[in-house]
């Protein structure tokens, strides 16, 4: 199936992104202000802990084709309907945070029930979603007794899938170790989303590298992880995933591409763009 994604800017309307065959998403930014930026990014605890180690990161991994189009969309509030997140390490830590018998989820329900959130493996089939104890930590060592962890394995390529359940339209916002998942940045709830459509699933795959392409979440060692090799990246925000939504007016029809639209031009300097610049590996 051909995947379609779109993409806009809150009061300022801009080039739009989004995927799902049967999908409609779209992207909103808020414009920049003297206030401080609201990150999604988890911020280590001030207070001792002693969480098991990060053993597992998110890589940049190959590329996956995924077309783009422009779509017009207005939040209809500053504040998030709703922001969660999910931990994730390899099963032996995930077994240190949750302990036995932990609760267990195929999926969350996100703004009260309207969408459903899930990790699928690499055959699209949900990772278990299991309870931290109370006062455990996540394994960035934040301190976060209602967050689910989910334990991957290493190589391995996982998608985060949005379904809406709702006749209303969200903007979805995620980020992948604190960083978001569509300009590469520190997460911050300012930043652009997809959106999705009433009765529509959205599947964000990896990193956008383009208009057409996107870079697969594949689990790795923290020291292969995106965020330990890109300069917006920050290691202690590695082994958390964050979704973020609003609540949209609904959104305009996608424009249609112009068939005598200049084809794409070498960049000298593509790291400026509005995309997740590649990763700069140490030697």
């Amino acid at each position: 199936m051909i995947q379609r994604l779109y993409r806009s800017r809150f009061f300022r309307f801009a080039t739009g992104l989004v995927a799902g065959a049967a999908l409609l998403a779209a992207c909103t930014q808020m414009p920049q202000n003297s206030g401080e930026t609201a990150a999604m990014s988890a911020t280590p605890s001030a207070a001792p802990a002693a969480p098991a180690p990060a053993q597992l990161g998110t890589q940049w991994g190959e590329g996956i084709e995924s077309k783009t189009r422009t779509v017009v969309a207005k939040r209809l509030s500053e504040q998030p309907d709703e922001v969660a997140s999910v931990g994730y390490n390899e099963a032996s830590a995930v077994r240190h945070d949750v302990g036995n018998n932990p609760e267990r989820r195929l999926n969350l329900q996100l703004a009260q029930g309207d969408v459903e959130w899930s990790v699928l493996d690499e055959s699209n089939r949900p990772l278990p979603l299991q309870r931290a104890r109370r006062g455990s930590s996540s394994s960035s060592g934040s301190s976060s007794s209602d967050m689910f962890r989910l334990a991957g394995i290493e190589g391995a390529r996982y998608t985060l899938r949005f379904r809406n359940l709702s006749d209303r339209s969200y903007e979805v916002i995620a980020t992948v170790d604190g960083l978001d998942v569509l300009t590469g940045k520190a997460g911050s709830l300012r930043n652009g989303g997809y959106v999705l459509r009433p009765q529509e699933t959205l599947n964000i795959e990896g990193f956008r590298k383009s208009q057409s392409e996107v870079a697969a979440f594949r689990f790795a060692t923290p020291g292969r992880a995106y965020a330990a090799n890109t300069e917006a990246g920050d290691v202690r925000n590695i082994g958390v995933i964050g979704a973020a939504l609003f609540e949209l007016e609904q959104p305009q029809a996608p424009r249609r591409p112009r068939r005598d639209a200049t084809p794409p031009q070498p960049s000298a300097f593509p790291a400026d763009g509005a995309y997740a610049p590649p990763p700069r590996y140490r030697k």
